[in-house]
C-alpha cells in the first residue's frame, strides 16, 4: 500500500490530470483490500476523482524536491502506523485497521480545527495539511472495490459479459458528497477573513469588560464585540445566510453519519450489557409517558429535564437501549413479551416508533451532543474499513459545521443585545431602521 500510495503522490504533484470513475449503477459482491496487489499499477483508481480533486487541488503543486521526500516520508510513516494498528511496538496489541482509519481521521480534525472558538479563515499551513492527510486517508476507500458486470468485445467480435472491479457503491455514493460538504465549511471559514463588523475582545479586555453579552453556557469562548448601532442590514443578512448554508452542511453530515452507523454492525458485548426489557432501560417514570394512550413527541421532550448534556447523553443512552431492546424481543421466535401476555404486537411496534421518533426530535434538538454508547461501541468494534472512513469523515464535519453554526449564532446575539440595549438608550418609537429593528 505504501509503494502504491507514494507512487500516486508522486504522480498527482507532477501532473494534474484526472480520470473519472465509472459510476454504472449495478451492483455485486465486494470485498475491501487493505493491502493492494502487486497490479495495483495499472488500476484505474491511482488518481482521485473529479470531486476529490476539487477539494484537494494544488496540494504538494510547486513544492521543493526536499519538502516531497518529507511528505513521502511522513506518509510511510502514518500508513505503517495504520497497518500495525497503532501498535509501532509490534508487539501484535493494535486496534483493528478500521478503528485506527477512524482514530486517525478524528485525531487530525481535533489537531487541525480544534474547538473552533471564533469565526476566522484556517491558517495557511494547517488548511494544507488538512487538505493534504485527509487526501492521505480516503486514498485507502480507492481499494474497496466490489464486482459489476461488463459487456466486452473480444478480437473476433463476441459479444460477452465479464466481472470488473469499481469502487463501492457506498462510497461512491458518499465520498464525493463529503468532499463538497468539506468545501463548503473550508470556503465559509475562509469568507471571514475579509472586512467584517465584528470582532473578538482581547484576553485583557475579557477581564475588565461586562460579560452581558456572553452566553453563560458558552463563558470560554472569546467574547463578541460589534459597533455601538449593531451590525448593518447588509452583513447581519450575510451571517444569516451562511447560517442557513452551515446548517444544511450540519444536516447533510449528521444523515451520512447516521445511515452509516446503521450499516455497521451492532457488537455482541453492548446487546449483552442491556437490561432484560425496556422499562427498565427507561425507568418507570418515561415507561409509562411513552405508552401512555395519547403521546405527543413534542410535549414529551419539553417535560424532560435537559439541563446539562449529561443529562441529555444519558437520556439518549436509554432511548437507544429500549428500541433496541424492543426490537429484539418483537424478533424472537418464542414471543416473550417483556410488557406481559396483554400487549399486542401492535402496540409493540407502536411504543418502538413513539421511542424512535423521540429519538429523532433529540437529535435535531442537540446536533452537539456526544456520542452515545451505542455509536462508540460500533465504531470500537467495526471491522469496516469504508464504513468507518465515511463514519468518521461524516462525523468530524458534522462537529465543524455545528461549531461554525454556534460562532455565527454568537455574533447575531451579541448583535440582537447590542441593538435592544442601544434602542433602550433612545427612543425607539420614531425611526428604527438606524438600528436595524424592524
Amino acid at each position: 500500500m505504501i509503494r502504491t500510495l507514494t507512487r500516486r503522490y508522486t504522480l498527482r504533484t507532477s501532473s494534474s490530470c484526472n480520470r473519472t470513475r465509472m459510476s454504472s449503477d449495478n451492483s455485486g459482491k465486494y470485498h475491501q483490500n487493505l493491502i493492494p496487489d502487486a497490479n495495483d499499477d495499472d488500476d484505474g483508481m491511482d488518481i482521485r476523482n473529479e470531486e476529490q480533486s476539487m477539494v484537494h487541488q494544488n496540494v504538494g503543486a510547486g513544492t521543493p524536491h526536499h519538502d516531497l521526500q518529507s511528505d513521502m516520508e511522513m506518509m510511510k510513516e502514518r500508513f505503517a502506523k495504520l497497518l500495525l494498528g497503532e501498535d509501532m511496538s509490534g508487539g501484535g496489541k493494535g486496534v483493528y485497521s478500521a478503528l485506527a482509519l477512524s482514530n486517525a481521521v478524528t485525531n487530525l480534525a481535533a489537531s487541525i480545527f480544534g474547538e473552533k472558538g471564533k469565526l476566522e479563515p484556517l491558517a495557511p499551513e494547517r488548511k494544507a495539511r488538512w487538505r493534504k492527510e485527509m487526501d492521505w486517508l480516503l486514498s485507502v476507500t480507492d481499494h474497496i472495490v466490489e464486482f459489476v458486470p461488463s459487456q466486452q468485445i473480444s478480437k473476433d467480435g463476441t459479444n460477452m459479459e465479464v466481472m470488473v472491479t469499481r469502487q463501492r457503491s457506498d462510497l461512491l455514493a458518499n465520498i464525493p458528497g463529503l468532499l463538497k460538504l468539506d468545501a463548503i465549511l473550508i470556503e465559509t471559514l475562509d469568507n471571514f477573513g475579509q472586512e467584517q463588523e465584528f470582532w473578538y475582545a482581547s484576553k485583557n479586555e475579557n477581564q475588565d469588560m461586562d460579560n452581558s453579552s456572553q452566553r453563560d453556557d458558552k463563558w470560554w469562548h472569546p467574547i463578541v464585540k460589534v459597533p455601538e448601532n449593531g451590525l448593518s442590514e447588509t452583513s447581519r443578512k450575510r451571517l444569516q445566510y451562511q447560517k442557513e448554508s452551515v446548517s444544511q452542511v450540519l444536516k447533510a453530515a449528521m444523515n451520512i453519519n447516521a445511515q452509516v452507523l446503521s450499516e455497521i454492525q451492532i457488537p455482541e458485548s453492548y446487546i449483552d450489557s442491556l437490561p432484560k426489557n425496556g422499562r427498565e432501560s427507561l425507568g418507570d417514570s418515561i415507561y409509562k409517558s411513552i405508552t401512555v394512550d395519547s403521546f405527543d413527541p413534542l410535549q414529551f421532550l419539553s417535560a424532560m429535564d435537559f439541563s446539562t448534556e449529561h443529562k441529555v447523553l444519558d437520556f439518549k443512552n436509554r432511548i437507544e437501549a429500549s428500541i433496541l431492546i424492543w426490537k429484539r424481543k418483537m424478533n424472537q421466535k418464542d414471543g416473550w413479551n417483556p410488557w406481559g401476555s396483554g400487549i399486542s404486537s401492535g402496540k409493540r411496534e407502536l411504543f418502538e416508533v413513539r421511542a424512535e421518533t423521540i429519538l429523532l426530535l433529540l437529535k435535531q434538538q442537540f446536533p452537539g451532543v456526544a456520542q452515545s454508547s451505542l455509536d462508540i461501541s460500533k465504531i470500537q468494534e467495526n471491522r469496516d474499513v469504508g464504513l468507518a472512513i465515511q463514519e468518521s469523515y461524516s462525523r468530524v464535519l458534522e462537529s465543524l459545521a455545528f461549531s461554525v453554526m454556534s460562532r455565527i449564532e454568537d455574533v447575531l446575539h451579541a448583535d440582537s443585545l447590542t441593538r435592544t440595549r442601544r434602542c433602550g438608550e433612545i427612543d425607539c418609537s420614531g425611526d428604527t431602521d438606524t438600528l436595524g429593528i424592524k
